[in-house]
């Protein structure tokens, strides 16, 4: 099992913000700041506009998991917090992930090899795999 190192302390959270860029679409927004280590550490944000705790405990395992299996694909020695927006409370797993690939490539955190293969098509057909 692969375990994402997350952002845990306040400082941490407010040095991303305040350093670091971010990206926006309608589900989710992305900070990131590069730093100098080995890995990617990823803290998760989901307000209370969003909805009530069952519905944003769903969306951060939703967030850890889309993290979880996308880690390889993301550059080493970044620090990123993905902040859910309330317009995402009934979307779907697939949405989500593609909404957070399609993030991830835009501040340029996806390696370029893994950038052909790896984001879904935007076609109105679901991919069912």
């Amino acid at each position: 099992m692969t375990f994402i190192k997350g952002l845990r302390l306040n400082k941490e959270f407010a040095e991303v913000y305040n350093k670091g860029g971010s990206v926006v679409n309608r589900f989710l927004v992305l900070y990131y700041l590069p730093k100098d280590q080995e890995y990617t550490r990823v803290g998760f944000s989901v307000g209370k506009k969003f909805g009530n705790a069952v519905k944003r405990n769903r969306m951060k395992r939703i967030l850890r998991e889309i993290c979880r299996l996308h880690m390889k694909q993301i550059n080493k020695g970044f620090n990123c917090i993905i902040i859910a927006r309330p317009r995402g409370a009934g979307e779907n797993y697939q949405t989500i992930e593609k909404s957070f690939l399609k993030l991830a490539d835009k501040a340029r955190l996806l390696r370029k090899e893994m950038l052909d293969c790896e984001i879904p098509s935007d076609s109105g057909d679901p991919v069912l795999s």
